[in-house]
């Protein structure tokens, strides 16, 4: 009886041990489990975050596929208004041109002519030239900014303008509006016209 006691706690000690062991097994497949379960959905968030990319890269290059990126149009917006701005404070142009004038007036001018005559000959011409170059900046402010304006009529159909760059454009061309009309009433003597020498 005591071998039997022995033979039933032996197998009953041999039971137990192989539920631990198959309790070790089932921990070590929830964990594989687990594992694999842990890779495969960082492996599923890796190609989300690849295609994502990848979609975002095809976005852009149809992006820049589509039209151009307006830096032409904002360029031009930017020097409508330059030589607008020009024309209403003069340049390095127009005063070269009539101090050459003045220069010719006074070398073409006899002593002998009349006041008048030597009035409109050394300031008169060099005035006019002035406002000649002062309303070719104007009209050529006026054109790019027009330019600039209708340019989105003739490029790409659904890629809006920036709003900065109309803005610019409308600026350089109201600009030329007021250059070439200041050009104008200085050419004629409208304003500032010559004194009267009588």
């Amino acid at each position: 009886m005591g071998t039997k006691t022995v033979d039933e706690a032996g197998a009953e000690t041999g039971t137990e041990a192989k539920s631990d062991e198959a309790k070790v097994d089932t921990t070590k497949v929830e964990e594989t489990t687990e594992a694999t379960e842990a890779e495969t959905d960082a492996a599923a968030a890796a190609d989300e975050s690849e295609e994502a990319a990848g979609d975002e890269v095809d976005g852009l290059r149809e992006d820049t596929q589509e039209g151009p990126s307006g830096v032409g149009q904002g360029a031009g917006a930017v020097v409508s208004a330059g030589l607008g701005l020009v024309s209403l404070t003069g340049s390095w142009v127009a005063t070269v041109a009539a101090a050459r004038e003045t220069l010719v007036g006074q070398l073409g001018t006899s002593s002998s002519a009349s006041v008048a005559t030597q009035v409109k000959e050394v300031y008169g011409d060099a005035w006019a030239t002035t406002a000649l170059i002062g309303g070719l900046f104007a009209l050529a402010a006026l054109i790019v900014g027009v330019v600039v304006l209708a340019r989105p009529a003739f490029g790409a159909p659904g890629k809006p303008q920036p709003a900065w760059i109309k803005s610019v454009a409308w600026g350089g061309v109201a600009l030329g509006v007021i250059g070439l009309l200041l050009a104008v009433a200085k050419y004629t003597d409208i304003i500032l016209g010559l004194p009267s020498t009588s």
